[in-house]
């Protein structure tokens, strides 16, 4: 039984000045439970193309380590839906390894003349996403792109249009905060006539948790392998 995290603790601590070290600590402590068996939680390949580790989740904040590309991402290295999305929650992360971007999108509601529909993407305890269909018509172009590398903090606001984009060549982590923000939605952006559907996160098994953890905690110690 692990005792609940200090998420203010680790927020003041992501927005310090310098390489966050408390940060790497903690996120290095969590993967070593993980590859151990001492933490009873299996990774999750994300349709949008990464592998979570859902380290924790206590009312409306969260704690994940995301990995991705490389071999720690495997087979979630494709997404399965579309990557222009926004969160429900605001964001606090901290790139472990890696660089990570984040490409802002520009949606404009645009009933006469739209390129996209927007999506509401509900997300169940199963493990299944339910994608529907909204009467939202929008059109969207791409906006400012920022790129963090190790040791960097970025956030990102709840209901920000964004796709986030990682080198193929060039895997990343994240230790990333969440913080869940009354009457939001999970939004995705799609085809104009495009239907419902669902999507299945699958879940690695106890052995494939341990050893991309594993992976991803070589790669924290020793960046530039």
């Amino acid at each position: 039984m692990h005792s609940p995290m200090d998420h203010r603790r680790l927020a003041r601590a992501m927005h310090r000045q310098g390489a966050p070290a408390e940060v790497f600590e903690t996120a290095a402590s969590v993967l070593e439970e993980i590859a151990a068996g001492r933490r009873g939680l299996r990774a999750v390949r994300h349709p949008l193309g990464f592998v979570c580790f859902p380290v924790e989740r206590v009312g409306d904040h969260g704690v994940c380590v995301h990995a991705f590309g490389g071999e720690a991402a495997g087979q979630a290295a494709r997404p399965t839906t579309s990557p222009v999305h926004s969160h429900s929650w605001e964001l606090t992360s901290c790139v472990l390894y890696g660089a990570v971007g984040n490409l802002r999108v520009r949606v404009v509601e645009r009933p006469a003349e739209p390129t996209h529909r927007v999506f509401e993407v509900l997300s169940r305890p199963s493990g299944v996403d339910e994608i529907q269909p909204t009467s939202r018509l929008v059109s969207c172009e791409p906006g400012p792109q920022q790129t963090s590398h190790r040791g960097t903090v970025y956030t990102l606001p709840a209901g920000e249009f964004h796709t986030t984009v990682v080198p193929e060549d060039r895997p990343a982590a994240t230790l990333v905060l969440g913080r869940t923000l009354p009457g939001r939605f999970d939004l995705s952006l799609g085809p104009l006539h495009g239907t419902g559907h669902r999507v299945v996160r699958q879940a690695c098994d106890a052995e494939q948790t341990a050893r991309t953890a594993r992976t991803v905690l070589r790669r924290i110690h020793d960046p530039c392998p």
